[in-house]
């Protein structure tokens, strides 16, 4: 049983682990601790208190995958509602869809009586105020779509939450959840609630996740290919410096931050990044079978081309 989280403010990853020491399984335990991160105000990228977009409304994306049989459940532009992975959990297990996203996955999120919630916070209110004073958009002089260019920030902390289990019945299962960019334009949607973009899971292999700048992710099938690196043969090191180096490749890369988050399906875990500087505090969060219930706070693995 092995446990691997990016969830920096780490709120959430004692719940899962004692839902997993208590026998739940991995995507049951997940969605509990990561509920309590969305629910968590000072996590300024994930839930209640996260990055508004350019308009000043939060919107949610998450993403649930079973590796047992492949299925998956996702919500993209999310508002209004608190857990937006408890709503990905539900699509997978209610509907014969895989994506809903916008007014569908509100619709949706108050079909099953899903937790409504007011995301913008007061400290938000007035970071968004000083963007659209610093941007130009309180008075109207720069357009959206250049301040969005201008200002759209992928990187700031904490990013996405992802947390990968394999459980004690041997089944592995990712989840994911990011309120997404700070300012980006309304309706964009990243990575996290891709499919084989942000996240995938196989019980023959492996999982991974990924947080940072999700377009890349997306156009490169990330999460997709590094779990096919393992089905190729490759350890979970070897796939996520193989996927990562390929993702530098790209012509446009520029200063991109990614962290790519893998475990498989033997007990090995990694995470490693690209784009930050050398000695970055970028680290994850990794528990085991047996373990007491603090997590061990590990360092991450920096890619180069």
């Amino acid at each position: 049983m092995i446990f691997v989280a990016g969830d920096y403010q780490n709120s959430g990853t004692a719940i899962t682990w004692q839902h997993l020491r208590s026998g739940d399984s991995a995507l049951a335990a997940m969605e509990q601790g990561i509920r309590a991160v969305e629910a968590n105000e000072a996590d300024w990228s994930v839930g209640k208190g996260g990055y508004p977009n350019a308009l000043g409304e939060v919107e949610l994306d998450a993403g649930v995958m079973d590796g047992r049989t492949r299925t998956s459940g996702a919500v993209g532009g999310l508002r209004g509602f608190l857990h937006p992975v408890s709503v990905a959990y539900a699509v997978m297990e209610r509907l014969p869809h895989v994506l809903l996203v916008g007014d569908g996955a509100a619709r949706f999120a108050d079909d099953i009586g899903a937790e409504r919630a007011d995301l913008l916070t007061e400290v938000m209110r007035k970071n968004f105020a000083q963007w659209q004073q610093d941007f130009g958009r309180s008075n109207g002089s720069v357009a959206l779509i250049e301040a969005v260019s201008r200002s759209a920030d992928p990187q700031r902390k904490d990013e996405t939450t992802v947390y990968l289990v394999q459980d004690g019945k041997g089944d592995i299962a990712v989840a994911t959840s990011t309120s997404g960019w700070a300012w980006k334009y309304p309706g964009r949607l990243g990575d996290t609630p891709v499919a084989g973009a942000g996240f995938y899971a196989d019980n023959r292999y492996g999982a991974a996740a990924c947080t940072g700048k999700g377009e890349l992710a997306i156009r490169t099938g990330l999460a997709r290919f590094t779990v096919t690196l393992m089905q190729m043969g490759r350890s979970v090191q070897e796939a996520t410096q193989e996927a990562l180096q390929d993702l530098l490749r790209l012509p446009d890369i520029g200063t991109a931050e990614l962290q790519l988050h893998a475990i498989d399906a033997h007990g090995g875990h990694d995470v490693a990044f690209i784009g930050a500087a050398q000695g970055s505090d970028w680290h994850f969060y990794y528990m085991a079978k047996d373990q007491d219930e603090t997590p061990i706070r590990c360092p991450a693995r920096r890619v180069t081309a």
